[in-house]
């Protein structure tokens, strides 16, 4: 039987931390109006009062600081709140098919989004207050919804929330077909496809004060975890020997990836697999431990949806494809062949 020799999970993590901030200075150049990444430098520089000395012009200012550092800074959270909300959901579930939307969240966030985006709520209120809130809370009424379905077969169980999960994510989704069909007019169908499909489009600091803020709350709360998802691996019955209760971390565990995942959802709209391919990715190089495998995989995420984001708005230009487009074309190959070579190590 062949092992594995793994990286130094550290390494990695230096490695992932420096190809992010490389790649963000790169995204920022990239586009029709063409920048150095020592323009993008100078004029994040000078905000920070880091080059007063240096004063770029208002159009090159207006490129970068307006326009693409937000979208690529919305980018890089919401790809490592996804990908660290998937690393979690795999773990406590115990299932490697797992991914941030198991539960239904993407649902319940897309009945909100899509209802305030037909119901003709101003565009400037839409954009910073009323979309990203919606979608927040339909994803955590999902969630009650879920658990308490799962509560009527008992306790709480990754078997019971999971079925629960799909049942509410399947009503969520009628009923957000049911809203699109009633209400949606002329180009609304364009705005709502654009969303469901995942975007990051309408970036603005106040997404990007959104996502930072929820990951920063949360990511350290789950990181806590670390230990406990470990001793899941083990199964129910070891984790309860090791001391940990069991049905109660359940519930703590989903509700904050819950919370995690419907604000990262709120800014940006469902965008799949970033959750589902990274986690698996990332334990393939820093091997199971979680208090390894969650930096990596915040980090890879990062990355992966700061790339996947410059292709979908650069790829057709001057059109614009939904990142939750690229994402698939990306994750689908990638996960097949994940699949492929843990199935053939397990052979060998």
């Amino acid at each position: 039987m062949r092992t594995r020799r793994l990286r130094s999970p550290a390494t990695v993590t230096v490695a992932l931390a420096v190809l992010l901030v490389a790649s963000a200075l790169v995204a920022v150049s990239i586009g029709v109006a063409g920048l150095t990444p020592a323009q993008v430098w100078d004029v994040v520089a000078t905000h920070l009062g880091l080059n007063p000395g240096t004063q770029p012009s208002d159009t090159t200012d207006a490129i970068v600081w307006g326009i693409r550092l937000p979208r690529v800074l919305t980018a890089t959270l919401v790809g490592a709140g996804l990908a660290t909300a998937g690393v979690v959901m795999q773990g406590v579930t115990r299932n490697p098919l797992a991914d941030p939307y198991l539960l239904g969240l993407s649902s319940g966030a897309s009945l909100g989004a899509v209802a305030v985006l037909l119901l003709g709520v101003g565009s400037a209120i839409a954009a910073t207050v009323a979309l990203p809130l919606a979608a927040f809370v339909g994803a955590l009424v999902a969630l009650v919804a879920a658990l308490g379905v799962a509560r009527l077969a008992g306790a709480i169980t990754p078997t019971t929330a999971v079925l629960a999960g799909l049942a509410m994510s399947q009503l969520f989704a009628a009923a957000t077909s049911l809203v699109i069909v009633v209400s949606a007019k002329g180009d609304s169908y364009r705005e709502v496809l654009s969303w469901l499909l995942g975007s990051l489009a309408g970036s603005s600091w106040s997404t990007v004060t959104v996502a930072a803020v929820a990951l920063v709350l949360l990511y350290p709360a789950l990181r806590a975890y670390a230990s406990r998802l470990d001793a899941f691996a083990l199964g129910e019955s070891a984790a309860a020997a090791l001391g940990i209760p069991v049905r109660r971390t359940y519930v703590v565990l989903f509700v904050l990836v819950a919370a995690l995942t419907g604000a990262m959802v709120s800014t940006s709209g469902a965008i799949g697999f970033v959750g589902l391919v990274l986690p698996h990715v990332v334990r393939a190089v820093t091997g199971g431990l979680h208090r390894h495998v969650m930096p990596a995989a915040a980090l890879g995420g990062a990355v992966f949806l700061v790339w996947a984001d410059t292709l979908a708005r650069t790829v057709l230009d001057p059109r614009e494809l939904p990142v939750g487009v690229i994402t698939a074309l990306i994750g689908v190959p990638v996960f097949v062949v994940v699949l492929w070579r843990s199935g053939r190590s397990s052979w060998s």
